[in-house]
């Protein structure tokens, strides 16, 4: 009758939940992807600024991955959704507007997400660039090469194959980061999970179900990243 009961109320019939919980599970995957976008892009920059910048450049670069590394990523979602607010309330005032402006959750969630995950994306794909063997970048130099198509043909091929086993474990991470946008209370996995547990008053069945959810989006980012790093490796021994 347990069982029953959960996949009663989990289903996609009549008062089932089943419908919400994939709303909020897409909400996640979109939040998750759109933060791990924004964390490349970061990473890219600060990879580049820490490999081939000057001293100043070099040092705001360390200054970056220093100091995010080493906030938890719910204080960077707090400062910058509440941080948000509070600019948009105080920018709402100058215009005669006294109303509390609140900060859009899934946008203040993306660029949390993405600064905390640019962080560590900047030290993968700083790592994958000198794993590089020097002789290949010397040898399309050599060729006649431009550099605009040295970058596409060897550099970022060569720097993908070493980089998406790093990468895999950043989505983990953005992944799991995205449960805690709930806070700002943005309708993702959890906190259509926390809303169905409190209507009904069956957390465990509520939290079970978004766990499965979390387990089966992991593993097919899993698969996916594994296929790409297979498509990145060919020609490679292993």
């Amino acid at each position: 009758m347990g069982n029953l009961g959960f996949l009663t109320t989990l289903s996609f019939g009549p008062g089932g939940w089943g419908p919400m919980l994939l709303s909020g599970a897409l909400m996640t995957v979109a939040l998750s992807l759109s933060g791990f976008l924004l964390a490349g892009v970061i990473g890219g920059l600060f990879s580049w600024a820490k490999i081939c910048g000057n001293r100043p450049v070099r040092y705001v670069a360390d200054v970056y991955t220093t100091v995010i590394r080493g906030i938890p990523d719910l204080l960077i979602i707090y400062l910058l959704y509440f941080g948000g607010s509070q600019a948009l309330t105080l920018l709402g005032k100058l215009f005669g507007d006294g109303q509390f402006v609140s900060f859009p959750g899934f946008l203040a969630g993306m660029l949390a997400v993405g600064i905390a995950a640019g962080a560590q994306q900047t030290e993968v794909f700083r790592g994958a660039f000198y794993a590089i063997a020097p002789g290949e970048l010397e040898a399309a130099k050599a060729y006649g090469m431009s550099t605009p198509v040295r970058i596409r043909r060897i550099v970022v091929p060569l720097l993908l194959r070493h980089a998406l086993p790093g990468m895999g474990n950043v989505w983990q991470l953005v992944l799991k980061a995205a449960a805690l946008v709930s806070v700002t209370g943005l309708a993702e996995l959890m906190n259509k999970a926390q809303t169905g547990a409190g209507s009904t008053g069956k957390p465990f069945d509520f939290y079970c179900a978004a766990a499965l959810l979390y387990l089966i989006i992991s593993a097919f980012s899993g698969w996916s990243l594994r296929r790409a790093e297979v498509h990145y490796s060919r020609g490679v021994k292993r």
